[in-house]
């Protein structure tokens, strides 16, 4: 369902998406966005094993595997969620968001059976019914690559790229996921990840 409202409220969840202006000199800066060297990007890259993204073809940038946040309305999102993608949200528990940003060398390689994918999900999905008693919710930016998933996850299309912009700015390699507390704290953490991350910071959340 989309209504006027619902897009108003986009206005005000959604960080700013905007692009930079394509330039020549190509700038560098860490994880706290404050230029740096080259040289500096490169060593700090090496030694802390961060992720370095473009976000223009003039920029590149330092990116933490984790980052801790707080969204400004959680209800709004609720709202959003739960009339974008027709689901029912507890507002006293912790939404956890499985996101899939689109098919790259990441996620589409692998030699995973549908059984072990399954089997993978399943356990999951049964740890955080057991610490929080909620299902996981499974976002995507591009669907293409999500066939092997047919008949195991429920994939949903993200509704005006709200999960994007407030959690995967970039594209993230394979997966990445985002817990959200009932007060709007989150914690997201970007690319390759095992189950008990989710549950480990689903617990966190949950306090």
């Amino acid at each position: 369902m989309k209504s006027t409202l619902l897009l108003s409220l986009l206005g005000i969840l959604i960080y700013s998406c905007s692009s930079s202006k394509i330039g020549k000199k190509i700038k560098y800066f860490d994880e706290n966005n404050i230029e740096i060297s080259k040289s500096k990007f490169n060593r700090i890259w090496r030694e802390n094993r961060l992720y370095t993204y473009g976000d223009s073809v003039n920029r590149k940038k330092l990116v933490l595997k984790a980052k801790y946040g707080k969204i400004s309305n959680r209800p709004l999102l609720e709202t959003l969620l739960e009339n974008e993608i027709n689901i029912k949200l507890d507002s006293s528990k912790p939404i956890v968001i499985i996101y899939y940003p689109g098919k790259d060398p990441c996620n589409s390689n692998g030699v995973a059976t549908k059984e072990r994918i399954k089997k993978w999900y399943g356990q999951l999905k049964e740890g955080l019914n057991q610490i929080a008693k909620i299902k996981p919710i499974y976002i995507y930016k591009d669907n293409e690559g999500l066939k092997k998933y047919d008949g195991i996850v429920d994939w949903n299309k993200d509704p005006e790229g709200i999960i994007e912009c407030l959690f995967f700015k970039y594209h993230y390699p394979c997966n990445s996921f985002v817990v959200i507390s009932k007060e709007g704290d989150f914690i997201s953490y970007f690319s390759e990840w095992r189950n008990e991350y989710v549950w480990n910071a689903t617990q966190l959340m949950s306090k």
